[in-house]
């Protein structure tokens, strides 16, 4: 069984605390990514049916797919960019773009190693039965409803916190921040994992803050 250790963490996510942040703005957040959403809903259909195609591509190739690969990271990084922006995190008032691409501008960022072989075994199993145990966990996180993955439960309670902090003392409190950035990580190494993007399985550890750990910036 072939897996990416000797490059763990495949997933890298990356989110920087934007200041100063408006005091009133994130009451507001949800009109304004209703154009996000509406893009991100058929995005999403698309990316199921890419990881679909994936996986019968990895079955009889053990390859995905560069360009299916891409499109798919492409879906999750704008939908984090969105979920940072809007009750994800509230951690920036800089609209997202509209774009699958890396945008390293922005400051929030994600990247998944592309694997150059994936084992079969592990396609036919790891989307349900060896997820299982992280979808309960990430469930909390998100109450078991998602728009890309997460757009409630634990996560968006916290930003709503981080919210109201922001309208009575102007500022977004940092132990808030590298916990909801932490809880955001664990989602969307799940994420990548169940789409067949990777390999490795997402470790039982919420690693906070803004930076992956280990990595220069990291706390």
């Amino acid at each position: 069984m072939e897996t990416l250790r000797g490059s763990y963490p495949p997933v890298t996510v990356t989110a920087e605390l934007d200041k100063p942040l408006s005091r009133w703005l994130w009451l507001v957040k949800w009109i304004l990514v209703i154009p996000h959403w509406i893009v991100l809903f058929f995005l999403w259909i698309a990316f199921f049916v890419v990881t679909v195609i994936a996986f019968f591509a990895i079955l009889f190739t053990e390859r995905f797919p560069r360009g299916l690969f891409d499109f798919n990271l492409g879906v999750l990084r704008w939908s984090w960019r969105v979920s940072y922006y809007s009750y994800g995190a509230l951690g920036t008032d800089r609209y997202p773009p509209f774009s699958l691409g890396p945008e390293p501008d922005y400051p929030a960022r994600l990247d998944i190693a592309y694997p150059e072989r994936l084992s079969r075994a592990m396609v036919l199993v790891k989307w349900w039965l060896l997820a299982i145990p992280q979808y309960l966990v990430i469930a909390f996180f998100t109450s078991g409803t998602h728009a890309g993955w997460w757009s409630s439960g634990l996560i968006t309670l916290l930003a709503l916190i981080a919210g109201f902090a922001l309208a009575f003392t102007e500022r977004y409190p940092r132990d808030l921040f590298v916990l909801i950035v932490g809880l955001n990580r664990w989602v969307l190494r799940v994420a990548a994992y169940a789409s067949l993007m990777t390999d490795a399985y997402p470790p039982f550890r919420l690693d906070q803050g803004g930076h992956e750990p280990g990595t220069a910036g990291a706390r």
